[in-house]
């Protein structure tokens, strides 16, 4: 086989190293992750904020439909930045996931065990003929007996438990934002509002309620609170009417 031939080879194979011991497809995969709109995360000293920009492809597209930011289990919510198929087949084996879990032990799995089991889903296409990598990468929030903790889980199924972290376009400016602003002992509200002047570092058009969305896991719900049963970390997104209050502070 000639030079050109193997270098050729290299350069279509989905489970072989190149020379230089890269696995071109990952890169081809973040490449991808790194062309979609920026999603970030934040870790408050008692919750998680998860935030992104929701862009539609035409005004004639019902954006109401467009989901970024999704529910995983009740204490667990994620958002992604790449492609949104990937994403859709990924979310999907993040809740049988959570729900195999709960029929075994009784609760929703911590979020480290669902952080590690997606990452080894995204790790297996990388090794596996006649697949591609996943074009996405992950912020997986949650809470549970360990407390507050943010995930990110990348293409090449590498996952890393972050303070704070942004995937997507401006990832680069957006980390180098956060940085300057965050604190370990952050309060919710704070985190909130340092998400969305990260997502403004590099927004193009007007942020309002319907281009941007946020999650956030640490508070129960006020009706749960009221039976009067032990509060347990819920998973949300706010409201676009949340968001428009936020927006105008």
């Amino acid at each position: 086989m000639s030079a050109g031939a193997g270098e050729g080879a290299y350069s279509f194979s989905l489970t072989t190293f190149s020379p230089s011991g890269k696995l071109v497809q990952i890169e081809h995969a973040l490449a991808a992750v790194n062309q979609g709109t920026t999603s970030l995360g934040i870790k408050a000293s008692n919750a998680v904020v998860i935030a992104t920009e929701k862009r539609v492809p035409s005004p004639l597209v019902d954006d109401a439909a467009a989901e970024k930011v999704a529910v995983v289990c009740p204490n667990i919510g994620i958002v992604y930045s790449g492609m949104g198929p990937d994403f859709r087949i990924l979310l999907a084996r993040a809740r049988k996931i959570a729900q195999s879990y709960w029929k075994v032990y009784g609760e929703y799995p911590p979020t480290k065990i669902l952080a590690m089991e997606i990452a080894t889903i995204m790790q297996d296409a990388t090794q596996s003929g006649g697949v591609r990598p996943f074009g996405v990468s992950l912020l997986i929030a949650g809470h549970d007996a360990c407390g507050p903790a943010l995930y990110q889980v990348d293409p090449s199924g590498s996952y890393f438990m972050w303070k704070a972290s942004a995937i997507g376009k401006n990832m680069t400016n957006a980390k180098t934002f956060l940085e300057k602003r965050y604190s370990d002992d952050i309060s919710l509200e704070d985190a909130i509002h340092t998400a969305i002047l990260t997502l403004k570092e590099g927004f193009e058009g007007q942020m309002t309620e319907k281009t941007i969305e946020i999650g956030i896991v640490g508070q129960a719900t006020k009706a749960l609170v009221n039976t009067g049963l032990t509060p347990e970390p819920v998973f949300r997104r706010l409201t676009e009417q949340e968001v428009r209050d936020y927006l105008a502070l």
